[in-house]
């Protein structure tokens, strides 16, 4: 297996750690008001800031730890650099991934026109980051897997 096979593997498992300790985190935390409340607002806006800055913060970590782990257990150094293949791929991920979330974004504002309340928009959003990024993670890999 290959270092780019690995690290996008490691990406999805961390992703999907991270989403779901961090939503078991703010469950109990959900304010008890009315569903249009400034409480809820509220929730949902530092529900949306923390897991980004948490988010961010664990994938730095991760990958400094998986580039040290890779290293003491191949004795191999990351590639320094990254040839056609690697940024095609990357371009393809990075495709999909953004449009997974602006698909979730137009949702998330139809349910606002259908008058859904305001937490289904911010649920919506929330989703379709996390399925953004594990639709990334996924494709990476495969197209690793199957040689593009």
């Amino acid at each position: 297996m290959t270092y780019q096979e690995k690290k996008s593997i490691v990406s999805l498992i961390s992703t999907i750690l991270i989403f779901v300790a961090y939503c078991l985190y703010k469950y109990p935390q959900f304010p008890e008001g009315g569903l249009d409340s400034t409480e809820t607002f509220r929730y949902w806006g530092s529900f949306v800031l923390v897991l980004m800055l948490v988010s961010i913060i664990a994938h730095i970590v991760i990958s400094i730890v998986f580039n040290i782990v890779f290293r003491i257990t191949t004795g191999e150094k990351e590639p320094t650099f990254a040839d056609e293949l690697d940024k095609l791929i990357e371009l393809k991920a990075n495709r999909i991934s953004f449009f997974v979330f602006i698909l979730g974004f137009l949702l998330a504002m139809g349910s606002l026109v259908i008058d859904k309340p305001s937490q289904v928009m911010f649920m919506i959003l929330i989703a379709s980051g996390f399925l953004s990024d594990v639709t990334g993670s996924v494709t990476k890999l495969y197209h690793y897997r199957k040689g593009f």
